[in-house]
């Protein structure tokens, strides 16, 4: 991959040219979000029948298999795809008779959860049909740790894009903030800048590409292999992008770039719908015991704006049968009233997921969020209809979600308080959201 290296500055000979790969498809392949009837959210999905069906005639022709599955058409394989288990995932997807069309609309959270699951060591295949913003946003998602860049899981999505090719790591490169690039190049290696007439000047042990940038590994026994192939590529390329990456390497400081980073990373969140932690630990707020039962003076809790979910979402249960209240008093409204309602709910959703610090990269934060949500905010709801003296459903049209959810919290809060004082006075101490991981106390 890339031109030859040299060591201690020899120019390399002229850089092979590449054909430039295009994924088909629409890219990014956003769910859309849909309301009705479905088993209960936190059972783990059973595989369609249409997907055992496919499955269960590979085993025994694996050509008529491919066959059946391409006979349908893209939208409804991503969907068979999407809705089997993530362990199961890869299984179809190695079935797939036309990756680049139907990869690509797979929404970004899903492919993650499935690299995840295959092993991003193994997950070349995949990620080699991936678009830009399928790979910006798994690794949002996958590669952080709280507030800061997480370097190990960088290096190993990193690895798994280099085992997917030039055209890949071209377009991550492209689809990736600059700024984490460097964090990401600067934790592996240190640049040394030199002219082409100063190779005598380079540091023992470092290797050029282009004669100008020497590079020395910071990691004893690290040969530099993925990220030589991503330099390569970019001097290849996108010569200009390759040397602003090195020389950003070799000058920016390390704080300045980190924060910018991280502004970056969160505002992309923030259009999918998962706020800054202290933003989200709002729905912990405590509020005085004369005020719980207290209803709004405005409405407005219908009025819920819809963005692109990075997930592919099952409909939430609404029916009389579901176990918790909120979906059950959703159930009694009308198509046009349930559909906000339901994004206001992944919203929430996605609140208590970032506020409790889930990790956002896993397959089972999304079933854990969705259920604690539920269950709070169904007490919540349930208090205030009773104290109120109204129906549920009433009480959906005229309070926000996040609102049931605050007074539902500080009910177990102070439930949580009358029990450990029946315990003991010691133990009387109140539970509290998942602490700020910047705050240095924590330290």
């Amino acid at each position: 991959m890339g031109p030859p290296l040299s060591s201690g500055g020899n120019v390399p000979s002229t850089p092979r040219l590449t054909t430039k790969w295009s994924a088909g498809g629409c890219g990014g392949g956003h769910a859309r979000a849909r309301v009705g009837t479905l088993r209960p959210m936190l059972k783990p999905p059973s595989l369609p029948a249409g997907a055992r069906r496919i499955l269960e005639l590979a085993k025994r022709d694996r050509a008529a298999a491919r066959a059946a599955l391409a006979a349908l058409p893209v939208d409804e394989q991503v969907a068979l795809i999407c809705e089997s288990p993530v362990r199961r995932r890869a299984e179809l997807l190695e079935l797939v008779s036309a990756p680049e069309q139907v990869i690509p609309r797979i929404p970004p959270a899903e492919l993650c959860f499935v690299a995840k699951a295959v092993g991003l060591s193994d997950a070349g295949w995949l990620l080699e049909h991936a678009t830009e913003e399928q790979i910006a946003t798994a690794i949002d998602l996958d590669a952080w740790n709280a507030l800061v860049p997480d370097r190990s899981r960088l290096d190993e999505w990193l690895a798994a894009l280099s085992d997917a090719g030039d055209e890949t790591l071209l377009r991550a490169a492209h689809g990736l903030d600059f700024e984490l690039l460097v964090l990401l190049l600067r934790e592996r290696l240190s640049v040394f800048l030199g002219g082409r007439d100063e190779a005598a000047d380079a540091p023992a042990g470092s290797l050029s590409i282009d004669g100008q940038f020497h590079l020395l590994p910071l990691r004893s026994g690290d040969d530099l292999e993925d990220v030589l192939g991503l330099l390569s590529t970019l001097f290849q390329q996108d010569y200009w992008f390759y040397h602003r990456l090195l020389q950003a390497v070799s000058i920016d400081l390390e704080s300045e770039t980190e924060e910018s980073a991280l502004r970056w990373r969160s505002g992309r969140l923030q259009d999918l719908g998962f706020p800054p932690l202290e933003d989200a630990k709002r729905i912990y707020s405590f509020v005085r015991e004369d005020q719980l039962a207290r209803l709004p003076g405005e409405t407005g809790a219908l009025e819920v704006g819809e963005w692109p979910l990075p997930v592919w979402m099952p409909s939430l249960p609404a029916s009389s049968e579901t176990e918790h209240l909120l979906f059950r008093a959703m159930a009694t409204l009308g198509e046009e009233e349930r559909r906000p309602l339901l994004f206001a709910f992944l919203a929430l959703a996605n609140r208590v997921a970032v506020a409790d610090e889930m990790p956002l990269g896993d397959a089972e934060t999304l079933p854990a969020a969705t259920e604690k949500a539920a269950r709070v905010a169904s007490l919540g709801l349930a208090y205030l209809a009773r104290e109120n003296a109204v129906e549920p459903a009433f009480l959906l049209r005229r309070m926000p979600l996040e609102r049931l959810f605050v007074v539902g919290a500080n009910l177990e809060g102070r439930a949580f308080v009358r029990s450990r004082t029946d315990a003991g006075p010691a133990e009387a101490t109140p539970p509290r959201a998942p602490a700020d991981p910047s705050d240095p106390s924590r330290r």
